[in-house]
């Protein structure tokens, strides 16, 4: 691939996910229409749930492994929608706090890390967010983690780990994206916690 070449890769999951929004979207609007037109049920609200979840992640997916174009940026509202979505239906429960705007390519990293972060969370936990003048901080609290050193280590030299699992793609993705955003990042863990300051 030359130098100006584009990467297809990223137009491809771009293009995945934005012919999946549409559809999804529909359902959830079909769900919330019988909502209004039926009376509460555990049933309906499993669906809406899983309807959310799966739509805020589809959301989550174009924006950390879609193409990114120039200095895009993007609200800090669009962020935090996704991770308030990733939260309905999930095993997780995200806190924050966004800047009114961010470039695009720091919100895909962000989206990137807290992949990794779920990645080690299987069983749940807390996961934040914070932004302030000097970076980001995100705090990876959970009462057991499944920390795999092969692919925290790389990350804190900026190496992506060796023969990464599908599963595992967005640890590769996250060297090239420290270096596009101009960005190092430091990884601290313990048994039931995972800091990563950037």
């Amino acid at each position: 691939m030359t130098q100006h070449a584009p990467d297809l890769s990223s137009l491809i999951g771009s293009r995945i996910c934005h012919d999946l929004v549409s559809p999804l979207g529909a359902i959830g609007n079909g769900v919330e229409l019988l909502g209004m037109s039926q009376p509460p049920s555990p049933e309906l609200d499993l669906i809406s749930e899983s309807v959310t979840h799966a739509l805020a992640r589809i959301r989550m997916f174009r924006l950390a492994f879609g193409a990114v174009r120039g200095e895009q940026r993007i609200s800090g509202r669009e962020v935090a929608s996704i991770l308030d979505g990733l939260g309905k239906g999930g095993k997780i429960r995200f806190e924050w706090s966004m800047p009114t705007e961010l470039p695009r390519r720091e919100a895909k990293l962000l989206l990137l890390l807290v992949q990794c972060c779920e990645s080690a969370m299987a069983w749940g936990g807390v996961l934040t967010l914070g932004h302030a003048a000097q970076g980001w901080r995100l705090d990876a609290r959970a009462p057991r983690l499944r920390l795999e050193p092969a692919l925290w280590h790389p990350l804190t030299s900026g190496t992506a780990p060796d023969d990464p699992r599908p599963s595992e793609v967005h640890f590769a993705l996250v060297p090239p994206m420290l270096a596009a955003t101009s960005r190092s990042l430091s990884v601290t863990t313990t048994e039931e916690e995972i800091h990563l300051i950037l």
